[in-house]
This record gives C-alpha cells, structure tokens and sequence, in this order.
C-alpha cells in the first residue's frame, strides 16, 4: 500500500492535500488542512478539488488555513509593493540652509539625495 494519501473523488489519483469534514448538524462543509490520519467519515482532497468544491444549497464552507504553509501573494500585496516604491522614488523636497545653499544634509559629504539615492562628494575635492 502507497503511504501517500490520494485524493476520495472518483477516478482522481492526485495526492490528496487537504481533508473534507460534513458537519450536518450545522449544515457546514469544513475544508482544512490534510489530516494527520485518515478517518472514515473524512474525505481527503487533491489541490484541484479542494480549490473548487462547492456545498448543497443552504451549507455554508468554511475554509480553514494551515498557518504553516506558504501563502500566495495577493493582488493587494503587489499593490503595497509598487505603492512602496514608488513613495520611495518620490523626490523630497528639503529647506536651503542657513546661508539658502543647496539642500540641508548631516552628511557633508552628501551633495544630492533622490528618494533614497545619495550623490556623495568625492573624498578628493
């Protein structure tokens, strides 16, 4: 016997991945994580049946996560990154000093700043 679990729908051999519960007292569906061990009144999924599985009419599904696994990156995350970026490109405006020259820098060898780009000095001049 193979010691990897495939998944219960009929003519599907794919590893199964996560585990089906019925709760019908509730009238619920519960997709989880796959199980440490099969038990009877469980039904193991493949990835492809687990993403599409649907409930009769009047059950709810829910749908638990395992913290473990690695999550997907979502349209909102790459929103958060390009926003990031381009927050950082965005040229900042800094006061003239006290004689109204060039922008004020704690560092005497910066001369420009871009965003988070430096133009330094040459430690010749």
């Amino acid at each position: 016997m193979s010691p990897v679990r495939r998944c219960s729908r009929t003519a599907c051999g794919r590893p199964a991945v996560a585990t089906l519960t019925y709760v019908y007292a509730d009238s619920t569906a519960v997709l989880g994580p796959l199980a440490t061990y099969a038990e009877p009144h469980c039904y193991d999924l493949c990835a492809e049946h687990s993403e599409r599985l649907t409930a009769p009419r009047g059950w709810e599904v829910v749908r638990l996560t395992d913290p473990s696994a690695p999550t997907r990156p979502s349209g909102d995350d790459l929103e958060a990154l390009a926003n990031a970026v381009r927050e950082a490109a965005r040229p900042q405006e800094r006061p003239a000093d006290a004689r109204g020259v060039g922008p004020h820098t704690a560092d005497p060898m910066e001369v420009a700043r871009r965003g988070h780009l430096r133009v330094l000095r040459s430690p010749d001049s």
